[in-house]
């Protein structure tokens, strides 16, 4: 497998999951009585760490890796963009998910809400410029193996 192909699937995990958090997850800790988002919380951000931090740290490697072997356009954007994702998470997120842990707050989950766009689209790009990419390679690659079957 190609680490193109990995980035794709990597990304294409990323946006599945941006979008529920956003569309489904952050919206729901608003219907939670203080308490009860207090106990879920806890137990909910443990659990998609195991999630999300692999994912992030795959992307990065990755993203480093193919930067240091390709320079061009696209590892040089999408290795901006994977930065700016671990700025914002850990910068914006992790300090309002850790205000949750110490006294859950409407406005706060609100914020989650309303911040949590720019990871969104942040990641909605991200996957945009991989699928792009790579359907450029798998097209020149095509394009290749008929030049040299004819």
């Amino acid at each position: 497998m190609s680490i193109n192909e990995i980035r794709l699937i990597i990304d294409s995990g990323f946006l599945v999951l941006i979008w529920a958090v956003q569309l489904v997850i952050y919206p729901s800790f608003g219907y939670y009585s203080q308490s009860n988002l207090f106990k879920w919380h806890q137990s909910y951000t443990k659990r998609v760490t195991i999630i999300v931090l692999p994912l992030m740290f795959s992307q990065l490697i990755l993203g480093i890796i193919h930067l240091w072997q390709t320079q061009n356009w696209y590892t040089v954007l999408s290795m901006f963009i994977i930065i700016l994702l671990w700025l914002v998470t850990f910068l914006i997120f992790v300090p309002l998910h850790q205000s949750i842990d110490n006294k859950p707050l409407e406005n706060v989950c609100k914020k989650l809400v309303k911040y949590n766009w720019t990871r969104t689209l942040l990641w909605t790009l991200l996957f945009g410029i991989t699928l792009y990419y790579f359907l450029s390679i798998l097209k020149n690659n095509v394009h290749i193996c008929a030049i040299m079957v004819a």
